[in-house]
């Protein structure tokens, strides 16, 4: 059995992406909403680009609301709290007619963005939104491989797909968003006829099995696995640390500024066909 491991370096699309990640960087002032780990770690990177945090939400370290002048006078809201308080912070924020990049997981994203569809003649009327389940550079590049994979082996056949993430043990869901995106790509292309029907942890989310792990400060691993009888192609994403994930949020919001409507970080980073 041969096992081949492919490391995710900057080569993919990168004739694509890199004239999005030099454009030229405008000074913007940031609200944080959420000002947990990855809220701080968010002002850090922030701070370093030479960006304002001129407004913190957060019920437990902060006493500013989104009704105030200083959350008003952000250009984007960076958004990473609780599954079942992201959809009102976001609905709040845009209220305020402040545009929003959140990276909270675990919600249903999909029916927010069907009910502010209905809600307006077109989400192009809205302050620009963008929700990614990951916005680490590599994550999005590991998401561009996977596609890629799949159609390659759509037609093949014989090789099998499966998932394992691994993270530290204060994360909320399970599985990862972003193991999420990754089953969710993978059976689009492999298993569209077939029906939702993903394993998650012995059950299955369409046709991909997924196995979370949760353990000590792990801030990420994602690993698709491809089997056959002859052989196992790998990918594998690996954070070495949350800085990663905050420097994508911080970028998709200097991208996102002066912008309307629903967005992607596949949009941000030029990796869209």
């Amino acid at each position: 059995m041969c096992i081949f491991f492919i490391t995710f370096v900057g080569f993919l699309c990168a004739h694509r992406c890199s004239r999005t990640l030099v454009q030229r960087i405008c000074i913007m002032k940031i609200a944080l909403i959420g000002y947990g780990k990855m809220g701080r770690m968010i002002e850090s990177v922030a701070l370093s680009r030479e960006h304002e945090i001129v407004c913190v939400i957060d019920p437990l370290t902060s006493p500013q609301t989104f009704d105030s002048p200083a959350f008003r006078s952000a250009n984007v809201a960076i958004e990473f709290t609780r599954p079942e308080a992201a959809e009102q912070n976001i609905r709040a924020a845009l209220a305020q007619g402040v545009p929003v990049v959140s990276g909270t997981t675990g919600w249903d994203v999909a029916a927010l963005q069907a009910s502010l569809n209905t809600q307006r003649s077109t989400l192009n009327e809205l302050p620009g939104v963008i929700w990614s389940s990951n916005y680490s550079i590599g994550v999005n590049i590991l998401f561009a491989v996977n596609k890629y994979l799949a159609q390659l082996l759509h037609n093949t056949g014989g090789y099998q797909p499966s998932i394992t993430e691994v993270h530290h043990i204060h994360k909320l869901d399970a599985p990862s968003g972003t193991a999420k995106t990754l089953a969710e790509n993978i059976s689009q292309t492999l298993f569209s006829k077939e029906g939702d029907n993903t394993r998650i942890n012995g059950e299955c989310v369409g046709n991909v099995p997924i196995t979370s792990i949760r353990e000590g400060e792990v801030p990420g691993i994602h690993e698709v696995r491809w089997e056959s009888e002859a052989d196992i192609l790998t990918l594998r994403h690996e954070a070495k640390s949350r800085q990663g994930f905050a420097l994508g949020a911080v970028m998709a919001a200097e991208w996102l500024r002066g912008k309307t409507g629903w967005h992607s970080m596949t949009e941000v980073l030029g990796l869209e066909k």
